[in-house]
């Protein structure tokens, strides 16, 4: 049995809340660590991408006492709980919530590590480094091209909900890749920089995605969804093989 003070020790040790407060000076906004502790201890830990009432009702189903998300259970200011809303539905239900979104981003074998992974890095470099091991962003070499990054991408993150940008017969020999809504211009100059031919990353908005395809690079424009639940569910099994606890994980098949 484990509490909620207890997990996140063993979280922290893995994506350090520390991570998440350096990408806010940076700029960026984030609400990791507790989210809800009701002061239990459980057996059973649910991990899925985001607190919603399909999650939450997984949760109760399976008997799960603590909830750990990747995106912020509470991102922005709540100004009033309803009877539906999913956070006051755990306090109601004795589940504790914990989020790790930023600081999990940039771990050494975080949701942006396992994107690089899964589109084939074996050697990975850190575009912005935030230490040894830790950052945004992965550049890293390959042999393919761009037509084969497409469809394995749809083949190991199974999903269909992506666009490729560019010659499909292009040749690769490097990727620079961001998980989640991480493309900018910044970005695209470190891709550049890093010689990068393609650049992958999700939600990219037009200004950015025609100031890649101006800039030479093919894109790989993902799902949200899919760029950081294949990472959510590796950091899973991680704890799974580490934890006595039973660990479940929820696929949200409305994205897939």
């Amino acid at each position: 049995m484990t509490d909620c003070k207890k997990l996140f020790e063993k979280l922290n040790a893995y994506a350090p809340i520390q991570l998440s407060y350096e990408m806010i000076n940076r700029g960026h906004h984030d609400n990791s660590g507790i989210i809800l502790d009701c002061e239990n201890s459980t057996d059973k830990i649910l991990f899925c991408l985001d607190l919603t009432k399909k999650s939450v009702e997984f949760a109760v189903k399976n008997g799960c006492g603590i909830i750990v998300t990747h995106h912020p259970a509470i991102y922005r200011p709540i100004y009033n709980l309803k009877g539906d809303d999913v956070v006051l539905t755990c306090a109601k239900n004795n589940i504790s919530v914990i989020s790790t979104h930023l600081n999990l981003d940039c771990a050494k074998e975080g949701i942006d590590h396992y994107l690089a992974k899964g589109l084939g890095a074996k050697e990975i470099e850190i575009l912005d480094s935030l230490g040894d091991g830790v950052g945004y962003g992965r550049i890293f070499a390959v042999d393919t091209t761009a037509e084969k990054v497409y469809e394995d991408y749809k083949r190991i993150f199974k999903t269909d909900k992506v666009l490729l940008y560019g010659k499909k017969d292009e040749k690769i020999t490097k990727i620079a890749s961001f998980c989640g809504a991480g493309l900018d211009y910044p970005e695209i100059a470190s891709a550049i920089n890093g010689g990068a031919q393609m650049v992958v990353s999700a939600d990219i908005s037009h200004h950015v995605l025609l100031h890649a395809i101006e800039s030479g690079l093919i894109v790989l424009n993902c799902s949200h969804y899919s760029s950081e639940n294949y990472g959510m569910k590796k950091v899973a099994e991680y704890f799974g093989k580490t934890l006595n606890e039973k660990i479940f994980f929820f696929d949200d098949e409305r994205f897939f």
